[in-house]
């Protein structure tokens, strides 16, 4: 068995200046570190749980396997938030037939991103 000690998501965008300052002014993420120079040098970012690392620059198109999951405290204030700093919402807050209250936004290759909110009355808030 590996024994696995941290973890993070690395993405490579086309931009990585468009992609820095979506993920750290767009959404408000806070940096956990940064390395190397220049318009390619790698950005982590605090993602909940874990860690999301933006790095070089990709020359091919984005991926349409890659999506981010993100759970915040209230979709509603998310999507107020993020419409205010411009960033593109492909779908406001659902309450989905699961239960969970999502909206989708993109970063600026494209990534989908899910915001998802646990109600307080949803069944993932309760232990058996």
């Amino acid at each position: 068995m590996v024994h696995v000690l941290s973890s993070r998501v690395l993405l490579t965008p086309g931009d990585p200046q468009a992609s820095r300052d979506f993920y750290e002014h767009g959404l408000g993420l806070a940096v956990y570190r940064e390395f190397g120079t220049g318009p390619e040098r790698g950005t982590v970012y605090f993602l909940g749980g874990g860690f999301l690392e933006v790095s070089g620059r990709s020359e091919g198109p984005p991926t349409t396997t890659l999506r981010l999951w993100m759970q915040v405290a209230d979709c509603a204030a998310a999507h107020e938030e993020l419409v205010e700093r411009g960033v593109r919402v492909l779908r406001p807050p659902v309450r989905e037939p699961w239960g969970l209250i999502e909206m989708w936004i993109a970063d600026p290759d494209g990534h989908r991103i899910a915001l998802t909110e646990v109600p307080a009355d949803h069944p993932l808030r309760f232990r058996p």
